[in-house]
């Protein structure tokens, strides 16, 4: 799991800079991404070391949540956008509906990983 927490981590990270980028550099809140791509990246490089991996997951999966509930107001938006809608900063929407979905299906692998991972202990 912590290799995959550096993949989602580094997508975060492209997505910020991306965002940032097709927005003309004009916010810096269009690194958000970014931002939690950083963190989530080096949790995940600390999860690499078998002695802080159970704490550096769950707290990747903590930040996962936190950024998908941060962003699914982006995600609502995202269909209106889609059929043609008008909406207030489209970029923004985007952006917010990617982050939403990647950070969704982090916390959805972070989730059955915990399952396994328990299961294997106990033996079953």
């Amino acid at each position: 799991m912590a290799r995959t927490t550096i993949l989602f981590g580094v997508a975060l990270i492209a997505l910020g800079i991306i965002s940032y980028i097709a927005t003309a550099a004009v916010s810096i809140t269009a690194l958000i991404p970014a931002f939690f791509g950083v963190v989530l990246a080096s949790l995940g490089w600390l999860g690499l070391n078998e002695r802080y991996r159970k704490h550096a997951m769950h707290a990747a999966v903590a930040l996962g949540l936190l950024g998908f509930l941060g962003t699914v107001r982006g995600l609502t938006a995202l269909p209106g956008l889609m059929t043609g809608g008008e909406v207030q900063r489209p970029a923004a929407v985007v952006a917010q509906g990617i982050m939403a979905i990647l950070m969704i299906a982090y916390v959805a692998l972070g989730v059955r990983s915990f399952i396994e991972a328990r299961r294997a202990r106990s033996g079953r």
